[in-house]
């Protein structure tokens, strides 16, 4: 078992519609699509969860716009945990188990 937990979020309506306004391509995020895990730091309550979520939530969203438009000019302005908490479904994990025998690394190490 690591000593992670994990976040894994998906887009709700709101972040779908902004998507929708950036360009008339028609792409758009798929809100049934796989949503994206975030290791996090591990808790032992949902009071901590939230905790810990209120402090990492500004990463985990840029990375989710970034994901989808990079040009930061186009992202929406203040965005707080609220807003966060409108955008995206929201699922805590307090448990992590590795069941793979290799290394675990960070593509963006490569990036370097």
């Amino acid at each position: 078992m690591l000593n992670r937990s994990v976040l894994i979020v998906w887009p709700k309506q709101p972040l779908l519609d902004w998507a929708a306004k950036l360009d008339d391509s028609g792409l758009v995020p798929d809100a049934d699509d796989e949503g994206t895990a975030y290791l996090i730091p591990n808790f032992e309550s949902d009071k901590e969860a939230w905790e810990i979520l209120e402090e990492i939530y500004p990463e985990v969203f840029e990375n989710e716009l970034w994901d989808w438009h990079t040009d930061e000019s186009a992202w929406p302005q203040n965005r707080d945990f609220e807003m966060f908490r409108q955008w995206f479904e929201i699922e805590l994990q307090s448990v992590v188990k590795d069941l793979c025998d290799d290394a675990i690394y960070d593509d963006d190490d490569d990036e370097a």
